[in-house]
């Protein structure tokens, strides 16, 4: 009995002893892995803006300008176009990420130790320099397409205040995080990309994206649940409610996978009542693939976060953009 207390005191003193032990070891050798990595200044500010995430708000956009009715492949070359892509990319975007890396580098420490800012490659007055820059770019490209969009790019700025900032920071609580992140990475976009080639859309006429875009937020809040798997252990440590925290880790996969159908069938069910039946089989059967997927996530959520959303995502994606082309096809 007096080891096991010994044992005790130890870890107490000795953090890298016992539960820890991963996690401040993650830490203790974070130093000489910064400086094994040196990168120029231009990839530093690309690794920064996170271009991974920029995909799916980009599609969101394209398939806001399918919806419209006034898009065609050959408006892809076109000023208005590449206006957007570099919007919803690398500006809007990367200006959320950044945010996000700065009132997050606290947790980012725990989590990924080599992000510029943990990892002192980016000082706090640089990365605050870098976000006002890309903030202002942001809004002023988004003005250029049409006022209204330069206003919802100050939405999604405020959004990204919202998640990650004290002392509301949603991502603490629960659905609320998720939410708001798929909100701005889908509906935001997707009804900037209709009022970039339809600037007389009334709310009326955007009733069907609004439905069709909303449907599949519900399905990428569960995506959301599914990119928390990798930050389980520092997300508990600072009190995120993320649900793998609050229900662990297959709970929060089933609920996950759950939402992501839901969302979808449901779109299949309104492309139905709206006549277009082809395309309604079509997203359906886009669910399948996703649905034998989610077993082997349940299964495993910690093993199998990355490769379920680097294959399943793509039948998700492919299903937004079938549902744009319906919205299109019944327009009068």
């Amino acid at each position: 009995m007096s080891d096991s207390r010994s044992n005790r005191n130890t870890e107490k003193r000795n953090p890298g002893n016992g539960p820890f032990k991963t996690l401040y070891s993650r830490k203790l050798v974070a130093p000489a892995m910064r400086s094994a990595e040196p990168l120029s200044k231009l990839a530093l500010i690309i690794r920064f803006l996170k271009p991974v995430t920029w995909i799916p708000v980009m599609w969101s956009f394209l398939c806001g300008a399918v919806s419209s009715g006034s898009f065609g492949w050959n408006d892809i070359t076109g000023g208005k176009f590449i206006l957007g892509m570099l919007l919803t990319g690398p500006l809007a975007s990367g200006t959320c990420q950044m945010l996000n890396d700065y009132f997050d580098r606290d947790l980012d420490e725990i989590n990924e130790p080599n992000r510029p800012i943990p990892g002192g490659a980016i000082s706090l007055k640089n990365a605050t320099i870098l976000i006002a820059v890309w903030s202002v770019i942001s809004v002023i490209t988004g003005y250029l397409i049409h006022p209204l969009i330069g206003f919802y790019v100050v939405i999604g700025i405020v959004n990204a205040h919202l998640y990650s900032a004290n002392p509301i920071k949603l991502k603490k609580r629960l659905w609320a995080g998720n939410t708001i992140v798929a909100l701005s990475y889908l509906i935001i976009p997707w009804i900037a990309g209709e009022i970039a080639y339809n600037p007389s859309l009334t709310l009326s006429s955007l009733q069907p994206s609004l439905i069709v875009a909303a449907l599949f937020t519900l399905s990428s809040t569960g995506t959301m649940t599914i990119n928390d798997f990798k930050s389980i252990e520092g997300d508990r440590q600072v009190g995120i409610r993320t649900l793998p925290v609050v229900f662990g880790e297959k709970k929060a996969a089933l609920i996950a996978a759950i939402l992501i159908n839901i969302g979808q069938l449901l779109a299949a069910i309104y492309m139905l009542l709206t006549g277009q039946n082809t395309y309604a089989l079509i997203v359906a059967l886009l669910v399948i693939p996703q649905f034998f997927l989610q077993f082997s996530l349940v299964r495993s959520p910690s093993t199998m976060d990355v490769r379920y959303n680097a294959i399943a995502q793509n039948f998700l994606v492919a299903g937004m953009l079938v549902c744009a082309f319906a919205i299109k096809a019944a327009k009068p």
